[in-house]
């Protein structure tokens, strides 16, 4: 998969569509989701104000006026709680909008400014052409959170191996991963994270989803018989 962000914004419309229509079956915001102390209200909220948070990365790109995608990691956390109470009909309207503004400023940005540096919460400096991959990566991920139907198996192949890929280099430079290879049923070869240690195979979505902490790998086969290493929580 590629990272070009022109061509991922078609990827991340559909994506933005699903997660949409996902949201209007739900009934209510006040559910439980996957994710420990979050409702769907939590979930949708926190899809709103990243759409927000990367417009801000974006006009950074294109003006070179430092404008950071939070004000800080509290900031971004009391945004979160603050609206995850509202009416369902409230949280849809609101994840609509951002997720406009979002791709209306994405799809007129200069070529020029996708080169741009900017910084991620946290201080890493990217390439601002990270930021549709990043985009379509929460909403997919989040999808799946808010426990809805919308499984890692609904992922797009291209998208499950792109995540894979990326969750390997990361785990890769922690001291806390485990070593083990990952055999994709899809891709005909083997990923390594670390040196040696059990093969774990399993469609690429079943992997990534595992490693995401999105699914419990039940789908995955571990070579030679034996329980699925464990893996520390991605983020």
């Amino acid at each position: 998969m590629t990272a070009d962000p022109l061509v991922l914004l078609p990827q991340l419309e559909q994506a933005t569509d699903r997660v949409l229509r996902t949201a209007a079956t739900l009934g209510d915001a006040a559910g439980s989701s996957s994710l420990p102390g979050w409702t769907r209200g939590h979930v949708l909220t926190h899809l709103a104000r990243n759409a927000d948070a990367y417009v801000n990365l974006l006009n950074w790109a294109r003006t070179g006026v430092r404008t950071p995608a939070y004000p800080s990691a509290e900031a971004r956390a009391a945004d979160i709680e603050a609206g995850a109470g509202r009416p369902l009909a409230e949280q849809i309207e609101d994840l609509r909008t951002a997720a406009t503004r979002f791709a209306e400023l994405a799809a007129d940005m200069p070529a020029s400014a996708w080169a741009a540096t900017i910084e991620k919460l946290g201080g890493r400096e990217v390439s601002a052409a990270i930021v549709v991959w990043d985009r379509l990566r929460e909403v997919e991920v989040h999808h799946v959170d808010l426990d809805a139907g919308y499984t890692t198996a609904d992922w797009p192949d291209a998208f499950s191996q792109h995540l894979l890929r990326e969750l390997l280099g990361g785990f890769g430079k922690r001291d806390d991963a485990p070593s083990l290879i990952l055999r994709p049923d899809e891709l005909g070869h083997d990923l390594a994270l670390g040196s040696g240690g059990p093969v774990v195979a399993g469609p690429s979505h079943a992997l990534a989803g595992w490693l995401s902490g999105r699914s419990s790998g039940e789908d995955l086969r571990v070579i030679p018989d034996g329980p699925l290493p464990s893996v520390p929580a991605w983020m």
